[in-house]
C-alpha cells in the first residue's frame, strides 16, 4: 500500500483521521490535493503493511481505493500525481504550455559581462538568467567561481532586469547564502547522488533544478528527486544534460529519449541542457529544437558576449546573435507541437 485515494466527498476531518492512523503505524503521510480528489502518499517501508491492514484502510468510508506503487520513486510518480506539476517562479511557470528558457554564461566572471549577457538574452526572449558562482571543475586548478561575490552579481542583474536567478549549490554548508540570492537552486550532474545535499535543499521551499548524473539511469535520477521530495519540497525540475557513453565526437550523449520517458513516469517538469549535452556551440541549436519537439518544458542554454574569452565552457556558449536566431526558430517548433516560447 503506497497510495490512498480519497473520495471527492472526503472532508478535512477524514484526511486527519487517515493521517493519524498512518502515523500510529510508524509512517509519514504526504497529502496531495488535486482538483477532483485528495491523494495521500504513504512514506516509509510499506512492505511491512499486511494485507489485512491494507484492507482496513480500504474499508474506511472516505477511501475510494488503495494502490501499491511498484516504482521506488513514489512522490515523483504519476501514479501519485497524475496531472503534470507546474512550478511557479515569480511571474513565470515551468511545466505549463509555455516553454521557459534559462540562459546565461556558464560561470559568473564579472558584473559587466553578466549584465550585458542578461540584457541580450532577455531581449531575445529568455525568462531566467543562469550563472555559476561555485563551479565544480574536473581540474582543481581551473576557475572555481567567485563564490558569494558572484552571487551578489547575479542578484544585481536580477534587480536590473527582473530575471529570476538560477545558480548551483555544491555544499550543504552554503545553503543560507544560496537561499539569500537565488530563485532556483541547481544541483549539478556531479552532485545528483550527493544525498546529504539533496536532503538539505529538500528542507526548504525553493525550486530545485536537478541535473541527471554523468552515468545515471532515469530511475536513479527519479530516486534523487525522491530524496528532495521526501523532505517536503516538491518543487523539483528534472534536467537531461547528456550522459557519458563511448562516443567522443560530442562532450556527452544527449539522451532526448529521456524526455518522453520521464514525462511518462513522473509528473515533474523536464528541461534539457543542450549546451552541456553536446559541448560544441554549432550543435546547440539543432539539439535545442529537437528537445522542444521531444516535449521539453524548458531549455538551459549557455550564452556569452565573448565566448572566446570565457573562463568556463566558452566552446559551447552561443553568442547573443546566435541565441536570438535560435529563439526565433524555436517558436516555430514549439507551435508545431502545441506549445509556445
Amino acid at each position: 500500500m503506497d497510495i490512498i485515494a480519497l473520495k471527492a466527498s472526503a472532508t478535512d476531518k477524514d484526511i486527519r483521521h487517515v493521517v493519524k492512523r498512518l502515523e500510529s503505524m510508524g509512517f509519514k503521510a504526504n497529502i496531495s490535493k488535486g482538483t477532483e480528489r485528495t491523494v495521500i502518499g504513504v512514506i516509509g517501508d510499506t512492505s511491512k503493511i499486511t494485507e489485512e491492514e491494507g484492507n482496513a484502510f480500504e474499508a474506511m468510508p472516505c477511501v475510494e481505493k488503495v494502490l501499491r506503487i511498484i516504482q521506488p520513486f513514489k512522490l515523483a510518480s504519476r501514479n501519485f500525481k497524475p496531472e503534470a506539476t507546474v512550478i511557479k517562479v515569480g511571474k513565470h511557470a515551468i511545466g505549463g504550455k509555455k516553454i521557459q528558457v534559462i540562459a546565461g554564461p556558464c560561470a559568473v566572471e564579472n558584473r559587466e559581462i553578466l549584465l550585458k549577457t542578461a540584457k541580450e538574452v532577455k531581449a531575445a526572449g529568455a525568462a531566467f538568467i543562469r550563472g555559476g558562482a561555485f563551479k565544480p571543475r574536473t581540474s582543481p586548478y581551473a576557475f572555481q567561481g567567485l563564490g558569494e561575490e558572484g552571487l551578489a552579481h547575479l542578484a544585481y542583474v536580477r534587480e536590473k532586469t527582473g530575471m529570476p536567478v538560477v545558480t548551483e549549490i555544491m555544499d550543504p554548508r552554503d545553503i543560507d547564502v544560496i537561499l539569500k540570492y537565488t530563485d532556483i537552486i541547481q544541483i549539478g550532474a556531479r552532485n545528483m547522488q550527493n544525498f546529504r545535499l539533496l536532503q538539505e535543499v529538500g528542507s526548504y521551499d525553493k525550486p530545485v533544478l536537478l541535473k541527471r548524473g554523468l552515468s545515471a539511469t532515469i530511475k536513479e535520477l527519479l530516486m534523487a528527486a525522491e530524496y528532495i521530495m521526501s523532505r517536503g519540497n516538491h518543487k523539483v525540475i528534472l534536467c537531461e544534460r547528456g550522459i557519458r557513453t563511448f562516443e567522443t565526437e560530442t562532450r556527452n550523449t544527449l539522451d532526448l529519449s529521456a524526455v518522453p520517458v520521464l514525462k511518462g513516469l513522473s509528473h515533474l517538469p523536464v528541461v534539457v541542457d543542450p549546451s552541456h549535452g553536446v559541448g560544441k556551440w554549432r550543435l546547440v541549436a539543432p539539439m535545442a529544437k529537437a528537445a522542444v519537439a521531444a516535449g521539453a518544458d524548458g531549455l538551459i542554454i549557455e550564452v556569452h558576449v565573448r565566448p572566446d574569452e570565457a573562463l568556463s565552457d566558452g566552446e559551447q556558449s552561443l553568442k547573443p546573435e546566435k541565441f536570438k536566431a535560435l529563439m526565433t526558430e524555436l517558436k516555430a517548433v514549439a507551435k508545431a507541437v502545441g506549445r509556445e516560447i
